[in-house]
Formats: structure tokens, C-alpha cells, sequence
């Protein structure tokens, strides 16, 4: 069929192009490496529910070691997670993960599936995953990836018989991929898909088990295997000078946000999987017995498979070009065979082999990393063929339709360099993750487009396409455009082609709270994106709200630049809440997106546009103490938070956590997952409790139950656990109605836990002494009771409070109810320290 080979080549395509954003330069023993998989027509196919999930041990063995296509179907992009490098959450945190995933995939040789599922968060039985998520979308992804990919094998990170005694997803993902196995041959079910994929019977499904679903090590190495098919997968591979283990800890380490670094091993390992559907391979050492992975699959494959071995038995490592008339004789006979779904991924495979063999470099660079609709941009062009076979750079085409016909023979070691420009047609699409374009819902990505779907990234549409002849075959190589400049300490940096809106604005704080219903001056920040910007601003707000003036114009000379716009933003007198959005006018064009940038070294370059809304929040709030100390975690945005709501936060290094620096504050915040992430704390405790004990206040936020680094986490005995309540909705009940942090100097009430996202909390403690009391207890449904969210204890003259409530997911959502109980855990024992002064006065 075509258009099944249409959609696989443009997959294919947009898989190479993403990687060439910085040109992989091959080692001749990578290249062998490439020539031996050409040989192997066989497919994995392994899924699990988030990034980080995968066992990186057997997809790497699987594309290394078997040669095998390997792809890692993740359903969701992990946007629930936390974030240990950064602020960044909720969709932006999905965009670095899904970076990470990518990153993981280059270093293992697997590819890089997604499904529409959004990680919502933790979530305690299928059942609900599967009612948030679109139970149907979501297995229709399952499928469709199925049919694309066309796997022989596929492989379920988790058990689909575990539901309730693990994570929803986890188990969802399982039971999404068993039914897909079935639905993916029956062309009754999705039929619309079988118009640009055909159906597809995998081989064999397994379950990937391993001592953490037995409870433990010793269970499992106790358990009878004889059901179980073992795979080794402790490999070395000479030409790498690395084991499988240690490319699989390479790749776990991309997983930087999760703070996921491994230490890679040598020696014998094993994995274990259970068949869960199909025939078990009847040889132990063979996971595709009873599948045909020659040539011979493919009608007149024979042929092919007889000269590609012939090149790899005679492959010559200090020469790889003489391997090339043999290439071009299988590329050629690979354009004849009928099966379209192999054609088209050996046609690029062996396309880039070839390109490799004959040290062939193709680039396109812009003047300029960003461009807009209806614009132009200058570009360089180098070709170079490093081999010494005789190649012709017969033409190269751009994707808006210019044909730069060269003719020009590209002899040894002699770089072809060439100017152009393209013009950005008017219609083009902005250069954003497809994924966010459209409003999605708490379990869903809204994505429109079936091609798109399952594809980790959006397609890079601004290209260059170089015609190479050579013996008598001409193969075309796509590369996008590129920018590229050159760092004084980095050396050469590569970033992303952008195509952008013509102006951009944004408001630098996403949530502002007013505590009272005095006026703030709010600036806008426009950024024009082309030369000659005019136009007017005007801010969008909810009614009861003010804003002084009504529009303001701007003009910006060149392209960058940035004009800062101050409004003023009067708030109602009573408890109001909604949305602050920017809307530039040029023209006829009203703009109303930002943005936003995401600039990490392990990572290329993110540009994410966003709808340009600022949560605006006019709170009934009192306070009491002024000055706040906060040590940093994992990274939150805590600190801007409390600012907002009049305090003066200042952060504060291990390092200089003394008595003296201490001492000038009225409470201390301690971030999330501090005690797993910062070493240093555990030689600080001491002053920390010290500080409490002269009456100061340590608020201490969730930290996780593994990985604690100090010895005592509270001056009193306290255990944390993996209790949490997921539902944000939850019901809360006050245990003790007359504590302090309920009372003053704010009235908490049901209404403040209104609006909550995500969860509640997380990581509650389970045991801790008396000397603590518990305030609140939540719990999800159908479990019982937890009461350690908020527990308080007196130590000395101060107080120390542990939380796993969610404030640093509520903060940056502008979450009223959030913010007046963190006034109150930082005001406690400040009305008594207060009615002391007043006696005495």
C-alpha cells in the first residue's frame, strides 16, 4: 500500500532529522555495527506508562546485541513527575522528559513511541487511570503504534495482573498493550487508521518480571522459571569498548530531571520474561524462534540478504568506502521489493550507511535561530564527500520549493559551500511540541492529527534536500535547517530552527497575589520577532478588576529586542480570583501566546508556545514575622510564591546555615526533597533544631522515604512512608479544630482546600512521636484514614512542622487555600509572642 509507506517514510525521515539537529559522525566500528542490523529484519516492541519506566538493559541488548528495531512505547511524557533540575512542571516538565527519553534512545539505539495519555500523577488503581485517561484514545494509540511499528515481539514492563498494588499507569499500560496484541489484526477495530497503516499480528507478548514484583531478591531468586524465558544481557561489545550494562546505565542517566545517574556494570546479567500471550520460543537462546529476521521475509529478499553479508564479512574498518558499489547494488534492489513496510526502513537505513561509508556531511545553517511566517532567511549550505568515489551533488531543494541545481562533482576532501535562502511560507506552523497546540484535558492530549500521533516530537517542515548521484543511483538526504554559533567555552553549540509568532509578550510571574486591595503595577514584556514592530497592548481581565490604561502602543526597531509595558491592575475588595492575559495587536493579528524557552545542556533547545495567562488572585490573607529563610531542594517555586504574598525570602546555601545567619529569621523553609538531594544538610540539623528550640519556626516539605541523608529528620522520632492521597479533591477533616495553624492568623475552612491539583500530598509520615500532633486527615477512597500531611511539634520555644501536602504544585497555580495555611504554619506562636508584648507594654 502507499500510504502506509508514505506515513513510515516521513516517520523515518522526521527520526534521522531530529538526530541531524547535530550531525552524528560515525566511527568506522559504528558503521559495522549499522551494516550487521541491515541483515536482521525483526522488531521489539517494548512498553511501560512513563519516561524513566524502561529497562534500558534489554532495549539496548535488544538493537545492540539481537540487532533487532527496538522502540520504547512510553504512554505518557511523565509531565506528573517531579523536578530535580529546575522549576519546570505539569507540560513543561513533559517536554524536558520527553528530551530525555530521546536522549536515552540515541545512547541505547532504541526509537521513541508516546500515546495522547498526560501523566496526571499518581494514581492507585487502573481503574482510575483509565477513567481520567480516554480509555479508548488511549488504547486506539496502543494499536496504532502496533500497526505502524510492527512489532514481532512485544515486551510489557509491568504486570497486568497487579491491579491496586502498584501504580495505575503502570498496570493500565499493561493491560492496554495485552488488549491491543488482539485488536491491532482485526480491521474491524479503528478502521479509520487502515488508511495509512495495515493491520498487524504480533508473535509473542512477555511480561518483564523481575525481584521487585516478587517483593524481593531472595523471593525471587527462590521462584520456579521454568515458565520464563531468560535472556542474557550482561553483553560486551568489542567494537564499543563497553558492556550492555554500561550503555543501559548511560542511557538510565539522560533521565536527569528524575535524578536517575547509574553506574553502569560489568559481567553476566539476566532478565526474565514471562509469556503472557502467544507461543514460547521453543529455543532458549533465541527470542524470535519460529520468526523469519533474514531477507528471506520479504518476497525477493534472498538476493539482498546474500550481499549484505557479503559486505559485512568483508568490511574493511580502516576503509569503509570500499564497501560502497556493494551498498548501492543492495540499495537498488531493495527499491524492487514489494513489502513497503521494510523497504522504506531499509531504503533509510541503508541510505545512511552509505552517506556514512563515503564520510559524507550535509548541512544547512540559518543566519538566525528564529524566523516568522512570510519571512526569509539567508542559509548556508556545505556539502563534503570524504571517500574517494566519485560522487555528483546533482541538486539541492529547499522545502519551500527552490531548486538549486549544482551538477557539481564532489571530489576528496574538498568542502562545497553555497548561500541561499528560503522563504517561510505565511501558513507555516509555529515550532512548538505539537502535543501542547490544542487544549487538552486532565488525562488527554488533544492532538488532531492521526500522523501525528505516537511521534516524540514535531516534524521539522524547513528543510534542505541534496540530490547525491553515485554509480548511476541518485539518493536524496533530507536535513533540517539548523542554527549554529560557536561558544567560547562550549565550542560549537547547535540549537533548533524556530519558526515564531512575529511578537510575543508575557507577564514574568505566573501567579500574582494581591493580599489586599491595594493596586499593583504589573509589567508586560513584548518581544519582537521581526524588525519594525508597531502595535498596542491591552490586558485582558476578570471582571471586578481594573486596569489603568486601557491599551499601551509599542514599537520595536529590530528583531530581539524587548519593551517593557507597566499596567496597573486594581483588585475588588472582597476574595476574587481569575486570569491577567497580554494581547498584542499588529495589525489586523491579535497575539496571545508566549514564549517560553527551556535551555539545559543534556538537552537540545526547547521552544514552547504557551497561551500568554498570568492567574491573578486577590487573597483574604493576614501574615505574621517578615523575613524567611529558605533552603533550596529539588527545585520548587516556593520562594517566589511567599514573596508574593509580602514576605522577604532570601535562600540561603549550606554552607552558610549558622547560628548567626539564622538567627535573623523569623521561620526557616526547608524545600522539597532537600533532605534526598543536598548532601550537605546532613552536617546542619544541629543548628537547624537549634534555631527551632530559641523559638524560631522550620517548616520541612515532603522529602521521599528512600534516600534520606540525615540520621534525624526532626528533633523528635519521625517516619516517613510512601502514603499519599491522589485525589485532589479529597475530603479533609480537622483533627484538632482549635490548632494554631487553623485559627491564626488565618480561619482555615473546607473552602481552603478547594481547587487543589494534582494531590493533596505525598510521602505522608506514618509514625512519629507523641510530642507530634497530627492536624488533618484526608485519605482516598476506599482506604483508610491518613494523618500525617501536617504534623506539628513544640521544641523548646519554637515550633517544627513537617508537611507532604502539595504547596509547591498549588503555589504556582494561584491556590487561595494553599497560601493562607503556609501564612499560618510560618505565623505560629507569633500571637503569643505578640499578647506578651502587649503586657508588658
Amino acid at each position: 500500500m502507499f500510504k502506509p509507506y508514505l506515513l513510515l517514510l516521513i516517520s523515518l525521515i522526521y527520526c534521522f532529522s531530529a538526530q541531524a539537529q547535530k550531525p552524528k559522525k560515525p566511527t568506522s566500528s559504528e558503521i559495522y555495527q549499522s551494516i550487521e542490523k541491515l541483515n536482521f529484519l525483526g522488531s521489539v516492541l517494548y512498553v511501560a506508562a512513563h519516561p524513566d519506566d524502561e529497562n534500558t538493559k534489554l532495549i539496548s541488548h535488544m538493537a545492540n546485541a539481537v540487532k533487532a528495531r527496538t522502540a520504547y512505547l512510553s504512554l505518557t511524557r511523565g509531565d506528573g513527575g517531579q523536578n530535580l533540575i529546575g522549576t519546570e512542571l505539569g507540560d513543561l516538565l513533559g517536554v524536558i522528559r520527553t528530551q530525555e527519553l530521546l536522549a536515552a534512545r540515541k545512547i541505547d539505539g532504541g526509537e521513541q513511541l508516546f500515546t495522547r495519555a498526560n501523566d496526571f500523577g499518581y494514581s492507585k488503581h487502573p481503574d482510575e487511570t483509565l477513567a481520567i485517561w480516554n480509555e479508548d484514545e488511549v488504547l486506539s494509540d496502543v494499536v496504532w503504534a502496533i500497526r505502524k511499528f510492527q512489532p514481532d515481539i512485544i515486551i510489557n514492563r509491568f504486570d497486568h495482573r497487579s491491579a491496586g498494588s502498584t501504580h495505575g499507569h503502570h498496570t493500565s499500560s499493561a493491560l492496554l498493550s495485552m488488549e491491543a496484541f488482539d485488536l491491532a489484526s482485526d480491521k474491524s477495530k479503528f478502521p479509520n487508521q487502515l488508511k495509512s497503516v495495515d493491520v498487524w499480528q504480533a508473535k509473542r507478548e512477555f511480561f518483564n518480571t523481575s525481584w521487585w514484583f516478587y517483593g524481593s531478591q531472595e523471593k525471587f531468586e527462590a521462584a520456579d522459571k521454568t515458565g520464563q524465558f531468560a535472556v542474557e544481557v550482561g553483553d560486551f561489545y568489542p567494537a564499543l569498548g563497553l558492556s550492555n550494562p554500561e550503555i543501559a546505565a548511560l542511557s538510565r542517566s539522560a533521565h536527569k530531571s528524575q535524578g536517575f545517574g547509574n553506574t553502569g556494570t560489568r559481567g553476566s546479567e539476566t532478565e526474565y520474561l514471562e509469556l503472557v500471550k502467544g507461543d514460547m520460543p521453543k529455543d532458549k537462546n533465541n527470542i524470535f524462534d519460529d520468526i523469519d529476521t533474514s531477507w528471506n521475509r520479504v518476497k525477493g529478499g534472498k538476493p539482498i540478504g546474500i550481499l549484505l553479508k557479503e559486505v559485512q564479512d568483508n568490511y574493511d574498518f580502516k576503509n569503509p568506502s570500499a564497501s560502497l558499489p556493494k551498498l548501492i547494488e543492495a540499495y537498488k534492489l531493495i527499491q524492487k521489493i514489494d513489502n513497503s513496510h521494510w523497504k522504506t526502513i531499509k531504503s533509510e537505513d541503508l541510505k545512511n550507511v552509505i552517506a556514512a561509508c563515503m564520510g559524507l556531511y550535509l548541512e544547512v545553517a540559518a543566519n538566525s535561530n528564529t524566523a516568522t511566517p512570510n519571512g526569509k532567511v539567508d542559509l548556508n549550505l556545505e556539502a563534503i564527500n570524504r571517500s574517494a568515489q566519485d560522487i555528483k551533488l546533482i541538486s539541492i531543494v529547499l522545502s519551500d520549493g527552490t531548486n538549486l541545481k549544482k551538477n557539481t562533482d564532489l571530489k576528496f576532501n574538498q568542502s562545497q559551500r553555497f548561500k541561499s535562502q528560503i522563504n517561510i511560507a505565511a501558513s507555516a506552523s509555529y515550532s512548538t511540541p505539537y502535543w501542547l497546540n490544542n487544549k487538552g484535558t486532565l488525562g488527554m492530549y488533544n492532538v488532531d492529527q492521526q500522523n501525528l500521533i505516537g511521534l516524540p516530537e514535531t516534524p521539522r517542515n524547513i528543510t534542505a534536500t541534496f540530490n547525491i548521484s553515485m554509480h548511476g543511483e541518485i539518493l536524496s538526504y533530507t536535513r533540517p535547517v539548523i542554527y549554529k554559533t560557536n561558544d567560547p567555552v562550549k565550542g560549537e553549540v547547535y540549537k533548533p530552527f524556530e519558526i515564531v509568532p512575529e511578537v510575543s509578550a508575557y507577564i514574568s510571574e505566573p501567579v500574582i497575589i494581591f493580599a489586599d486591595d491595594q493596586q499593583k503595577d504589573i509589567q508586560v514584556i513584548v518581544k519582537a520577532n521581526r524588525e519594525n514592530l508597531e502595535g498596542f497592548v491591552q490586558l485582558a481581565h476578570p471582571k471586578g478588576w481594573n486596569v489603568y490604561p486601557e491599551k499601551q502602543n509599542v514599537a520595536i526597531l529590530h528583531k530581539g529586542q524587548e519593551q517593557t509595558l507597566v499596567f496597573t491592575v486594581i483588585p475588588p475588595k472582597n476574595q476574587s480570583e481569575g486570569l491577567l492575559s497580554p494581547m498584542v495587536h499588529i495589525g489586523k493579528e491579535i497575539y496571545t501566546k508566549k514564549i517560553v524557552e527551556i535551555n539545559y545542556d543534556h538537552i537540545p533547545f526547547q521552544t514552547v508556545l504557551l497561551p500568554n495567562e498570568s492567574k491573578i488572585v486577590r487573597l483574604d490573607i493576614k501574615k505574621r514575622g517578615e523575613n524567611i529563610g529558605y533552603i533550596e531542594g529539588a527545585g520548587d517555586l516556593v520562594p517566589e510564591s511567599l514573596r508574593q504574598i509580602g514576605y522577604n525570602v532570601v535562600i540561603i546555601k549550606p554552607e552558610n546555615i549558622t547560628a548567626e545567619t539564622l538567627n535573623r529569621f523569623d521561620a526557616i523553609v526547608v524545600g522539597i526533597r532537600a533532605y534526598n538531594t543536598v548532601d550537605a544538610l546532613k552536617f546542619k540539623q544541629k543548628q537547624l533544631f537549634d534555631f527551632v528550640e530559641q523559638g524560631g519556626n522550620l517548616v520541612v516539605q515532603y522529602n521521599t522515604n528512600a534516600g534520606i541523608i540525615v540520621d534525624q529528620l526532626a528533633p523528635y522520632p519521625l517516619q516517613l512512608s510512601r502514603d499519599r492521597v491522589t485525589n485532589e479533591n479529597a475530603e479533609v477533616k480537622f483533627l484538632n479544630p482549635n490548632s494554631e495553624l487553623l485559627n491564626y492568623p488565618n480561619k482555615i475552612t473546607q473552602k481552603d482546600f478547594e481547587g487543589w491539583v494534582q494531590e493533596r500530598g505525598l510521602y505522608f509520615p506514618n509514625k512519629w512521636s507523641k510530642e507530634f500532633t497530627p492536624v488533618l486527615s484526608m485519605h482516598d477512597e476506599g482506604e483508610s484514614p491518613q494523618e500525617g500531611s501536617l504534623l506539628i511539634a513544640k521544641y523548646g520555644k519554637g515550633h517544627y512542622i513537617y508537611t507532604g501536602l502539595s504547596f509547591f504544585r498549588e503555589f504556582p497555580e494561584g491556590v487561595a487555600g494553599a497560601f493562607r495555611l503556609f501564612a499560618n504554619m510560618l505565623s505560629v506562636g507569633k500571637e503569643s509572642i505578640k499578647t506578651d508584648q502587649q503586657l508588658k507594654n
